[in-house]
C-alpha cells in the first residue's frame, strides 16, 4: 500500500476521468437541489398548516412513489438508456421545481399542489437513482470504482451539510426563491449528464415477464455477499437511528436549543465527508469485509456513546464517529454491488438496493419513535446501539463469505483467480 504521501493531489481523479467529473458535479447539484426543495417545502406547508401530521406527510408523499417505482425503475435502467433516463427524471424534478416557484410567484399555491409536486420529484428520484447509479461503473476503470464510490459519497454529504442552511437561507428571500434555485441546479443536472460522452450500451431487451421483473430481488438472494451487505445495512440503520431523536436530545437532554441542533445534524455529515476524503485518498485494499464489520461495531458503539452522553462536545465526538462508520459501510457496499453485479442487472439490483437504503432510512425514524415512546429517547438510542452490535455479530456467522471478503474486484476477476493455472 502506498503512503499518503505518495499519493497524487487527489482532484487528479477528476482530471483524469472528465466523463466521471461531469457525472459527480451533476449529482451534487442534483443532491442540493433536493435538499434545498425538502426545507422549503417542509416550511412552507408547516406555516399554511400549523400540523406536524402534515410535515410527516411530506416524507411519506416521497417514500410511496419509490416503493410503486422501484421494479420498473429498474427494470427501465437496464432495457433502455441510462443517460436518457437521468435526463428524463432530472427535467422532471426541475419542471416540478418550476411549477412550485411560478405558483409561489402567482399566489396560487396551495398545500395540496405541494404535495403534488412532492409526489412528482419522488417519482423522478425513484427513477433517477437505479440509472445514475448504474451509470456511474461505465465513467471509470472497475480497479478505481471503489474511489469513485468514495468521491459520490463525500459529494453527498457535503451536500447534505449545505443544501439544508442554503434552503433556509433562501427561503428568507421568499418561498419562491428557494424553489426557483432548485430548479436551476436540476437543470445544470441535466446539462452535466447530457455532456457526459460515454454512450451506454444498450444490450437485447429481452422479453417483460415477471421473472425478469423480479430478475434483481432473485439476484440479490443468489449472492450471499451482496445480500449480507445489503440486509447488514438495513438493520443496521434501522436500529441505530439515533438521528431521528436529535430534536429531544437537544431540548430535554443536552439542553442546547436550536443553534446546538443544528450543530447535531451536522456532526455525522461532517464525519462522514472526512471519511470520504480518507478513503478516496487511500481506498479500501485488504480485509474489506472485515473493515466492513469494524465499521458497524463502531456504529454502535458511538450510538451508545451518543445515548449516554449527557456532554454536548462528547455528544458531537460520538456522532462525528458515527458519520465515519457509516461511510465505511456505505463505500464497501456499493462497491461490491457495482463490482459483483453483470452490467445488464445493474438497474434492477441498484433499485432493490436503492429501496432498502430508504425503507432502513424511513422505518428507522419509525423504530426509533415507538422505541422512545416506550423505554425513553436515552433508553431507545441505546437500545439500537446494542442491537447494531448484535446484528454485527450475528451477520458475522451468517454470512461467512462477507466476513472473509478480502479485496474490493469483479466476480469473473475472483474466479479468475480461483480457478487452477496449468503447470
Amino acid at each position: 500500500m502506498e503512503s499518503a504521501s505518495a499519493s497524487p493531489p487527489s482532484t487528479s481523479f477528476l482530471r483524469e476521468h472528465p466523463d466521471f467529473a461531469r457525472f459527480w458535479v451533476s449529482r451534487i447539484a442534483s443532491a442540493l437541489a433536493f435538499q434545498i426543495q425538502a426545507v422549503a417545502a417542509g416550511w412552507q406547508v408547516y406555516a399554511l398548516t400549523h400540523s406536524p401530521f402534515a410535515l410527516g406527510m411530506i416524507g411519506l408523499a416521497q417514500f410511496v412513489p419509490m416503493v410503486i417505482s422501484t421494479l420498473p425503475a429498474g427494470h427501465a435502467a437496464d432495457r433502455y438508456n441510462r443517460k436518457l433516463i437521468c435526463i428524463v427524471s432530472l427535467s422532471t424534478q426541475a419542471l416540478a421545481l418550476g411549477m412550485l416557484a411560478f405558483a409561489n410567484w402567482g399566489d396560487w399555491l396551495t398545500v395540496p399542489r405541494i404535495f403534488a409536486a412532492v409526489i412528482l420529484i419522488g417519482a423522478g428520484r425513484a427513477f433517477e437513482r437505479p440509472a445514475n447509479q448504474s451509470l456511474m461503473p461505465m465513467l471509470v476503470p472497475e480497479s478505481e470504482l471503489p474511489k469513485a464510490v468514495a468521491w459520490a459519497t463525500g459529494g453527498f454529504q457535503g451536500a447534505s451539510i449545505i443544501g439544508p442552511a442554503l434552503g433556509g437561507f433562501l427561503y428568507a428571500a421568499g418561498p419562491a426563491v428557494p424553489y426557483a434555485v432548485a430548479g436551476a441546479l436540476a437543470m445544470v443536472a441535466v446539462l452535466l449528464i447530457g455532456s457526459i460522452r460515454h454512450q451506454h450500451p444498450v444490450g437485447r431487451r429481452e422479453p417483460t415477464t415477471l421473472k425478469s421483473f423480479f430478475a434483481g430481488i432473485t439476484f440479490i438472494r443468489r449472492q450471499a455477499v451482496i445480500l449480507g451487505t445489503i440486509s447488514l445495512d438495513l438493520f443496521a440503520v434501522l436500529l441505530g437511528g439515533a438521528t431521528a431523536l436529535l430534536p429531544a436530545f437537544a431540548h430535554d437532554i443536552l439542553h442546547v436549543g436550536a443553534w446546538g441542533l443544528g450543530a447535531l445534524r451536522s456532526a455525522p455529515a461532517i464525519g462522514s465527508l472526512a471519511m470520504s476524503g480518507y478513503l478516496i485518498r487511500r481506498p479500501l485494499e485488504r480485509h474489506v469485509g472485515r473493515k466492513m464489520f469494524a465499521a458497524v461495531l463502531v456504529f454502535g458503539l458511538a450510538t451508545i456513546v451518543f445515548g449516554l452522553s449527557r456532554s454536548f462536545l462528547l455528544s458531537l465526538v460520538a456522532l462525528v464517529f458515527l458519520g465515519a462508520a457509516d461511510v465505511v459501510s456505505v463505500v464497501v457496499r456499493s462497491s461490491l454491488v457495482q463490482l459483483r453485479t453483470p452490467d445488464a442487472m445493474r438497474g434492477r439490483v441498484n433499485a432493490v438496493n436503492a429501496l432498502f437504503i430508504g425503507t432502513s432510512n424511513q422505518l428507522g425514524e419509525f423504530e426509533s419513535g415507538i422505541t422512545a415512546a416506550l423505554f425513553g429517547t436515552v433508553g431507545a438510542t441505546v437500545f439500537g446501539g446494542i442491537g447494531t452490535i448484535v446484528v454485527a455479530f450475528l451477520w458475522m456467522r451468517l454470512f461467512p463469505a462477507l466476513r472473509n471478503y478480502d479485496r474490493l474486484k469483479p466476480a469473473a476477476a475472483e474466479e479468475s483467480d480461483a480457478a487452477p493455472t496449468a503447470s
